[in-house]
């Protein structure tokens, strides 16, 4: 199955007559409304979060009185079958519910996952000072607004990495954080005080911090999932827009489709010695585990 894509109704799937070749070349062709991008799991079956990626199109439609050309139960239906079609590939899907009538369109492809390179090497990213209108809802005018910026994406550079004034929000298709260690002259005060029995040694899992922005962004699903496995690493979270001129250990970028992405350089900085930290690897690992655990059945 190559891309496709359907208005759904309570009946079920209409054909669209498009000649995109990307869902985000089929986004931009309908009307304005709300959009969630997400990946299958185990066979087509399963999908990280699905409720949550569902709410981001339903909730917003029925804050304005909008009535959905298809409720949750068909839409369910209508992705289990086409991912059922698109075997033995994994399916990556865009469900989109326009704003001005409320039709539901799905648009789905073969999930090519990145290359193995871009988890055991890190990426390259870079930036922009761009920011989304309304970061609460994720609505299909960013894609529009931000098609020309995309373009940058391909070769060396993996994503866009949203900024103001300095401060990083967030990638273009995806959430970032950045990890620091306990700087040097605490380290150095730390042993001292050890070496007189005064202070446990240090190297514990409270010295290393996640900092990641809570204001001015998308929620991602994957993102609550990885702060909540961070919490459970013994990483404590720091909520604020990592300033670029700082000087970060680790950083990474998380999204459905793709887990957690390791960063080794922004721009034309390296990050940390410029290869994936240990404790990115430590929080995919995790996350990996947890989506084989925590993913839920389509239907």
């Amino acid at each position: 199955m190559a891309l496709e894509g359907f208005r759904v109704t309570s009946s079920g799937l209409i054909p669209l007559d498009i000649t995109a070749s990307t869902l985000d070349g089929i986004t931009v062709l309908l009307a304005d409304g709300f959009y969630t991008t997400f990946s299958t799991l185990a066979g087509g079956t399963r999908v990280l979060g699905l409720q949550a990626h569902l709410d981001r199109l339903y909730v917003p439609a029925r804050d304005l009185g909008l009535k959905p050309s298809a409720d949750e139960t068909t839409l369910r239906r209508h992705i289990a079958d086409l991912a059922q079609q698109n075997l033995p590939d994994e399916s990556r899907l865009r469900l989109i519910l326009t704003k001005n009538t409320g039709d539901v369109f799905l648009g789905i492809q073969p999930f090519i996952p990145p290359p193995r390179d871009v988890y055991e090497n890190g990426v390259h990213v870079v930036t922009a000072n761009i920011s989304r209108r309304d970061p609460r809802i994720k609505g299909t005018d960013f894609i529009t607004a931000s098609a020309e910026l995309r373009k940058r994406v391909g070769g060396d550079v993996f994503e866009i990495l949203l900024t103001k004034n300095g401060g990083v929000l967030e990638g273009m298709t995806s959430n970032f954080y950045v990890i620091t260690h306990v700087i040097a002259s605490r380290q150095a005060k730390q042993s001292r005080l050890s070496s007189r029995g005064l202070l446990r040694p240090f190297g514990t899992h409270n010295d290393i911090k996640l900092i990641t922005a809570r204001h001015g962004i998308l929620l991602g699903v994957t993102r609550k999932a990885v702060l909540r496995l961070a919490r459970g690493e013994g990483m404590s979270i720091e909520y604020r827009a990592p300033h670029l001129d700082e000087n970060f250990n680790e950083a990474f970028i998380t999204s459905s489709s793709r887990g957690v992405v390791p960063i080794v350089k922004i721009d034309d900085k390296p990050v940390g010695e410029g290869k994936v930290g240990a404790w990115t690897k430590t929080l995919s690992s995790a996350y990996q585990a947890y989506v084989r655990e925590r993913s839920e059945k389509i239907v």
